[in-house]
């Protein structure tokens, strides 16, 4: 049924976007959680995700992988991070706020550049993090906040840290500081921004 309605869902996304193509700035999908499908050129929500047609096998994969998956709430995604950051020692707000800015807590998230899951975690890195299944939320989570304690550990300065965790290790350490880039100086504040709510 599901397989059915992804599907579906497709078909109509290339119609909906081959007709709305003349005028429309962009093309944005919410599934609810009943499993209605909201199509917008005005997305009205942060929970609206762009969408692209795309004529590719990985694309098509990957919309059958987030269909199969939930939208996690706040409370559900907090309670996993709450024990898993005692764990580790790194702090709970922090993480929160990645896994805000990064996925909208979306554990079916899928990039254009490949990171999954709610913390939004490369391949290769989920690979030297012994992370099996990047969209089950406790094992993305566990791997995410792993790797955001290796990063604490290299760089004290937490604003650092965090920009790491956008454009690696080795561009913090290449510039001495966050780098000279627009989505990682973003990246940082957004965050930040986001470390007030969960106060």
């Amino acid at each position: 049924m599901k397989r059915v309605f992804v599907l579906s869902f497709l078909v109509i996304m290339q119609v909906f976007s081959l007709s709305m193509h003349a005028h429309a700035k962009g093309i944005y999908y919410m599934v609810k959680e009943d499993g209605s499908l909201c199509i917008t050129d005005i997305p009205t929500s942060r929970k609206y995700k762009p969408y692209k047609f795309q004529k590719s096998i990985n694309y098509i994969r990957n919309a059958l992988v987030a269909f199969r998956r939930d939208h996690r709430s706040v409370e559900e995604v907090k309670g996993i991070v709450s024990g898993l950051c005692t764990k580790y020692g790194v702090d709970k707000k922090l993480v929160m706020a990645v896994i805000d800015v990064e996925s909208g807590f979306d554990a079916a998230a899928v990039s254009s550049a490949g990171a999954q899951g709610l913390m939004q975690i490369m391949p290769e890195t989920g690979r030297d993090l012994d992370l099996d299944d990047p969209f089950d939320p406790s094992e993305n989570i566990d791997a995410g906040i792993r790797y955001l304690r290796y990063l604490l550990d290299t760089f004290p300065d937490r604003r650092l840290a965090v920009a790491a965790y956008n454009a690696g290790p080795n561009a913090v350490k290449k510039y001495g500081g966050i780098p000279p880039y627009a989505e990682t100086q973003n990246y940082v504040e957004k965050v930040w921004a986001r470390l007030q709510t969960y106060e």
